[in-house]
C-alpha cells in the first residue's frame, strides 16, 4: 500500500480507480486531490485510523444506563452506590441481592454481564467481596470485558484501553467514598484511541477462538 505525507492532484492522477492508500498521521490532501480521488473511487485511509469494526468495539459513552447487582457481602456498598448513580441522572437497574443469606457471585455478575451483552445497560457494575470473583463470571459471557479496579487509575486504564464495560469492586477494599471516586473515574473516561482499539478486535477474535 502507498503512503503518503501529502496527497496532491499530480499524486490523485497517478494512481489507478478503486485503489487503497495510506494519509500518514497529520498527512494532508489538497482540494483539488480530493475531487480527484473522489472521482477515481480511491479508498484513502488515515494511519492509526479505527476502522468501522473495530471503532464499533468501543463502549459506549457517555454511560446513561447501568446494571448493578452484588452478593450478600456488597448489599450496603451496591446500595449506595444505586443511589447515588441515580442523582446522577443515570437509568440504574438494580438486580439485587437483598436476602440475608449467601449469594453466589457468579450468578449476580452473571446476571450483570447479561444485561450489557443483551444491550439492556450501556454497562454494569458487579459487587462482592474482593471483585476478582465476579470479573472472572463476567467475563465469561461473550462481548463482555470485565475487570476489577481498586483505584481511579486502574479505572480509567481498564476503560481508556481495555474498553471494559463491566467494573467490579471489592466491598471489602473499598470504602462508600473510594467505590464512588473509582466509579466516576470509569464512567468519565471514553475509549477511542485507534491503537487500544485495534488490540480490543484482537481480544474479540481470542474470544470466538481465532
Amino acid at each position: 500500500m502507498k503512503r503518503f505525507d501529502i496527497i496532491t492532484e499530480c499524486d490523485a492522477r497517478t494512481l489507478a480507480r478503486g485503489e487503497v492508500v495510506l494519509l500518514a498521521r497529520g498527512g494532508h490532501v489538497t482540494p483539488l486531490a480530493r475531487d480527484t480521488l473522489r472521482a477515481r473511487a480511491v479508498v484513502v485511509q488515515e494511519e492509526d485510523a479505527a476502522t468501522a469494526d473495530e471503532a464499533a468495539l468501543a463502549p459506549p459513552h457517555p454511560i446513561r444506563t447501568l446494571a448493578i447487582a452484588s452478593d450478600h457481602t456488597g448489599i450496603a456498598l451496591r446500595r449506595g452506590l444505586t443511589a447515588w448513580l441515580r442523582s446522577r441522572g443515570l437509568a440504574v437497574r438494580d438486580l439485587g441481592t437483598d436476602g440475608s443469606g449467601p449469594v453466589d457471585y457468579p450468578d449476580t455478575a452473571g446476571a450483570v454481564a447479561k444485561a450489557v451483552a443483551a444491550r439492556e445497560a450501556d454497562a454494569g457494575i458487579a459487587i462482592d467481596a474482593f471483585g476478582t470473583g465476579s470479573a472472572i463470571a463476567a467475563n465469561k459471557i461473550v462481548g463482555v470485558r470485565a475487570a476489577a479496579a481498586t483505584t481511579e487509575a486502574l479505572a480509567r486504564s481498564a476503560r481508556e484501553h481495555n474498553g471494559v464495560n463491566v467494573l467490579t469492586l471489592g466491598a471489602r477494599l473499598l470504602s462508600a467514598e473510594a467505590a464512588r471516586d473509582v466509579v466516576t473515574a470509569w464512567l468519565d473516561t471514553r475509549m477511542r484511541e485507534p491503537r487500544y482499539l485495534r488490540r480490543l478486535a484482537k481480544v474479540a477474535r481470542l474470544e470466538r477462538g481465532r
